[in-house]
């Protein structure tokens, strides 16, 4: 092995990741050496046609592995991928998750192979989603979904965890990561909600850059660093129809107002890759579009890394798309609008159509040259050409007991309590307590999607560790001497009959003094998680009204990837807590919320509607308020969420006071210093985050009811008080005009902090 390795000796030099501003046109202007490292560039000179093409070429470990195995590979395929096809990126598991000595095995087979024996000496680029931790290791840590991360209002819990996710995914010998999602979460029925990070544009801005820079660390050849990938470049996340991979129409004012600032943000904490939405806007689909991916991707947002194609999305210009005649033209619009690199991903037909487009004229070498160069730029900057291979130090941090520690705290900080009639909660250790319902004794719903399979829905394949909700209040109520306290007939199985058994649950509820229900979505991912209304199922429904037939309290905890709606029952439920999808220790942080060891601070990332019709978001317009329940007679009710984005309740008080402006007046390059007084004026510690919003009172385009742009989170003893300061820039009252360019304009602005308002002026 050493012989093999010393031939990537590398002299250390100094380079850049950056790649210039192309001007584009039809024909490709070459690359100017400058633009890459001189390794890069001397590869780029000394490569055939067909190891380009085969670099930019991405296929699933399904075809280097054997027929009847999902770990072994298959040698003969293998040499057909990287010697015959020149493959430049493999990507995904087979299955379901690996071993740490699996993924090992795996990644030297591929590398010792593609560096001893390819012309050049080129090592693969290994792609992965370790989307909520590292989701495709068997033992991997688990982390609440970016959807709960929102809600703990703590970027730096959503960093930390980033971090563990990045050392665990190297520990295997990968270095490449399909995260974070940073398209905004505004539509609710599309099925990979939980994976964004809520309906705001200064959150999601937030957050994901936070995520980046902790897996990235401005040096990807660290061992504790993984590459980072933005996605899904633009639109993805707000389908018309609620169902994935379905079209969007967002008008260009929108588009650059909330859809660009969060991938603008992941630019700018240096993202090295780009996965491109597989779906259309506007009816131009953008892994096809030179506007998307040129004119805004690279001109204006100055995104110079690496941009991949999601799953079968080239040849789906032709199969669904509908905009080229045959596979080869989809090839040929993919890799000229902008593509770098195929996620073909289960033949290799991009890359035989895309060397005889290459030879015929149809692409240039100056676009091929172009896309290879920034593969191999982001290969050199990880490392690959030093050490292909999984690293010693790497591997020492994965499975580390501080992890789940942490895992915990992100579940603990993520789950909102919703409501708390008459402080039924916390619970007290001497009541006895019926858990009931589909997510009571169920593993995959708390995990969600991309945990250790695809769908997340095989408990088989979670480690035995792994507790459920019946599980950890049963474990703690016996060490506390409440032996028998805990009443539950649950099924692991979520859709089991059993958990519906409504004639059951009222029997049991006579043995107990209040019910614990556990209601939610099943695990899901993408496709198979589209759903056609929000409302929760019929039987979930009927479950709870059996509950709240019985007369004993009923505590609700959601474990769901988006908000279903409730509704029907709300009225009925005495507590209601989201916890989103808290990963490998959301049971565990579920019941430290509910009997009071950790007091709740989560905070909604997203408006909880209360119809499934009736989706109106936080910063909507002031005409969406509007109703005329009567001819001419009008009313402003008709923003009537069920709990509106950032509502989350605590079990102590909070109290805003003395809010204070700098100045009452700025200019277009001056700054207002913000200050407000809170108090925790109950008898308990709590977290407690404050949220600063703007209202524009008058624009020359509609201004929203108002706009987050601030947030810090704080921890007050009970009495104690803090003061909490904001700047505001003349900038963050910017917004897109008339003309489809950002600007300000003169006029008065509201500060909205809790109960609290006060007004400055923009001259």
């Amino acid at each position: 092995m050493n012989n093999t390795m010393s031939r990537f000796e590398l002299s250390k030099i100094a380079f850049t990741l950056a790649i210039l501003f192309f001007t584009y046109s039809c024909n490709f202007k070459s690359p100017e050496k400058s633009e890459f490292d001189d390794q890069v560039s001397s590869l780029i000179s000394n490569m055939s046609l067909e190891e380009k093409v085969g670099q930019m070429t991405q296929v699933t470990i399904d075809l280097i592995l054997k027929d009847d195995s999902n770990t072994e590979v298959d040698p003969e395929k293998l040499r057909t991928a990287i010697l015959n096809k020149k493959v430049g990126s493999i990507l995904n598991v087979k299955g379901n998750a690996y071993t740490l000595k699996e993924w090992h095995a795996i990644i030297n087979q591929i590398q010792d192979l593609a560096t001893s024996e390819t012309p050049n000496a080129i090592p693969v680029l290994y792609g992965i989603d370790a989307i909520h931790g590292a989701s495709y290791i068997q033992g991997g840590t688990l982390f609440p979904h970016n959807i709960g991360m929102a809600a703990t209002r703590n970027p730096d819990l959503a960093a930390q965890s980033a971090n563990v996710t990045a050392l665990e995914t190297r520990a295997a010998g990968i270095r490449w990561n399909f995260d974070p999602v940073v398209g905004m979460g505004r539509e609710p029925l599309w099925s990979r909600f939980e994976e964004t990070y809520g309906e705001d544009v200064y959150l999601t801005s937030s957050m994901g850059a936070s995520v980046i820079q902790a897996y990235e660390k401005n040096d990807l050849k660290k061992t504790d660093a993984i590459a980072s990938c933005m996605k899904h470049f633009i639109g993805y996340s707000v389908p018309a129809s609620g169902k994935d991979r379905t079209p969007a129409y967002i008008p260009e004012r929108q588009l650059r107002e909330i859809f660009l600032p969060p991938f603008q943000a992941a630019v700018d904490a240096g993202t090295s890759t780009v996965m491109i939405n597989s779906g259309e806007v506007n009816g131009v689909p953008v892994h096809g579009s030179e506007f998307f991916l040129k004119s805004i991707l690279r001109d204006e947002l100055g995104f110079k890394g690496l941009a991949v194609s999601d799953w079968e999305d080239i040849i789906r210009l032709h199969t669904r798309h509908k905009i080229a005649a045959t596979p080869k033209e989809a090839v040929k619009i993919a890799v000229n609008a902008g593509i770098d690199m195929s996620m073909i991903p289960l033949d290799y037909s991009f890359y035989d159509y895309l060397v005889e487009l290459v030879n015929e004229g149809e692409v240039s070498m100056a676009r091929i040259d172009e896309a290879v160069g920034r593969i191999l730029q982001l290969k050199l900057d990880l490392g690959l050409f030093d050490n292909p291979l999984p690293e010693n130090e790497a591997i020492k941090n994965f499975g580390k007991e501080e992890f789940k520690d942490l895992a915990k705290q992100a579940a603990l900080e993520s789950i909102t309590l919703l409501k708390n009639e008459s402080n039924i909660l916390p619970l007290s250790g001497n009541k006895r307590i019926l858990i009931a319902g589909p997510g009571a004794n169920n593993i995959p719903s708390l995990h969600g999607s991309w945990s250790f399979t695809w769908q997340g829905n095989n408990s088989n394949y979670y480690p035995e560790s792994t507790q459920t909700i019946v599980e950890v209040f049963s474990s703690y109520f016996a060490e506390e001497g409440f032996n028998g306290s805990i009443i539950s007939n649950a099924n692991p199985d979520f859709n089991h009959p059993d958990n519906y058994n409504t004639s059951k649950l009222i029997s049991d509820a006579k043995l107990a003094d209040v019910i614990v229900l556990c209601l939610g979505e099943n695990s899901y991912a993408e496709g198979p998680g589209v759903i056609d209304d929000l409302t929760l199922d019929k039987k979930q429904i009927e479950l709870a009204k059996a509950a709240a037939s019985t007369g004993k309290p009923v505590v609700v905890v959601l474990v769901q990837g988006r908000p279903r709606v409730i509704s029907s029952i709300e009225s009925e439920m005495d507590a209601i807590v989201n916890a989103y999808r808290p990963g490998s220790q959301g049971a565990s942080a579920i019941l430290d919320v509910l009997t009071g060891t950790y007091n709740p601070s989560g905070k909604l990332p997203y408006t909880y509607p209360k119809m499934t019709g009736d989706i109106v978001l936080y910063d909507h317009k002031f005409s969406e308020t509007i109703r005329e329940d009567q001819p001419n007679t009008y009313g402003s009710g008709a923003y009537r969420p069920q709990w509106p984005f950032g509502h989350g309740l605590s079990y102590t008080s909070f109290a805003y006071s003395d809010l204070q402006l700098s100045t009452t007046s700025i200019k277009e390059d001056g700054e207002v210093e913000v200050s407000v007084n809170v108090a925790n004026t109950g008898e308990i510690e709590g977290h407690h985050t404050v949220e600063l919003y703007v209202s524009d009172r008058y624009a020359s385009v509609t201004p929203s009811n108002r706009k987050l742009k601030g947030f810090k989170k704080i921890a007050l003893d009970a009495g104690e008080s803090k003061v909490v300061q904001f700047k505001l820039k003349a900038s963050d009252l910017s917004f897109v005009g008339l003309d489809n360019e950002w600007r300000t304009e003169a006029g008065e602005f509201d500060i909205k902090i809790g109960n609290l308002t006060s007004t400055f002026n923009l001259q």
